[in-house]
């Protein structure tokens, strides 16, 4: 019993990481039509970023703080000067945000060398705390907690705020929702810039325990593409969904069957796009 708690206690704090980079994945397609293959560069910049703060500040507040704020800044430069050149045009959307991915990777191993790192965890959350018979990370159950905070405040967004309805007009009509006045230009660069902030804040959070090292931007691109497609395109509440199925099937398809790890991850989704091409909670 303590092994199958905790496994899921695990592939749920993975979860939730998938969950803050495909819901920004998943909003920028369905408000712009834009597949970004730049988004796992994010998060490694983020944990990149996050790891040379917290070595010169020793505060995983501030660290957090300054790789947010720089792999939002670097989201809203490429998409008001790069991407904006090519509106609904995803072939050389696809192509240049898969130049960017290159490049950042590049930098990264330049800047930071090829040893896998990993971010010191805040002081308060070193210990593992007891449950019973289980003994768990509290670092893992902090994860958790953010992954909860975070769906629940973009639910909130998206249902209960006005920006939220003038989102989900852009997503399901972009052109009537320019005409009833909404800038969807500028809304497109915010959801932009929010998707690469919730990217970058996965980096970190994922650091002290997924880590970063070269080829991260890819393997995390990868699993967040996962939820994304299970979950349908533009759905937050696919997201979230999406994330806990894909974090669930990595961890037990991993420590029950190893050499069959992909496979527990994309057969199930391979089963939901033919019983569902638009993935769980996707408009038909």
């Amino acid at each position: 019993m303590t092994f199958w708690v905790t496994q899921a206690l695990n592939g749920i704090s993975f979860g939730m990481l998938l969950f803050l980079l495909a819901a920004g994945l998943s909003l920028i397609y369905g408000l712009m039509r834009m597949l970004n293959l730049a988004h796992g560069s994010y998060y490694i910049l983020g944990g990149y970023v996050g790891l040379a703060a917290v070595r010169v500040t020793g505060s995983f507040v501030l660290a957090a703080v300054a790789a947010t704020a720089t792999v939002t800044l670097v989201g809203i430069v490429m998409e008001r000067f790069f991407l904006r050149r090519f509106p609904e045009q995803e072939l050389p959307q696809a192509l240049l945000t898969f130049g960017f991915l290159l490049i950042f990777a590049d930098l990264s191993l330049w800047l930071w060398g090829g040893t896998p790192q990993t971010l010191p965890k805040p002081e308060i959350f070193e210990r593992s705390i007891r449950i019973g018979a289980i003994v768990f990370p509290t670092y893992r159950l902090f994860v958790i907690a953010i992954g909860l905070v975070v769906g629940l405040g973009l639910w909130w967004l998206q249902e209960g705020t006005r920006l939220g309805a003038m989102i989900r007009a852009g997503v399901d009509d972009a052109e009537m929702a320019r005409a009833t006045g909404v800038n969807v230009g500028l809304l497109s660069t915010a959801v932009f810039a929010f998707g690469a902030f919730l990217a970058g804040l996965g980096g970190i959070i994922g650091g002290p325990f997924v880590g970063v090292y070269p080829g991260a931007d890819f393997e995390i691109l990868e699993m967040a593409l996962v939820v994304v497609i299970i979950g349908g395109l533009g759905s937050l509440k696919g997201a979230f969904v999406g994330g806990l199925v894909v974090g669930l099937l990595d961890n037990f398809g991993k420590a029950l069957f190893p050499e069959l790890a992909l496979f527990t991850v994309f057969a199930p989704m391979a089963v939901i796009l033919a019983l569902r091409p638009t993935g769980l909670f996707g408009a038909r």
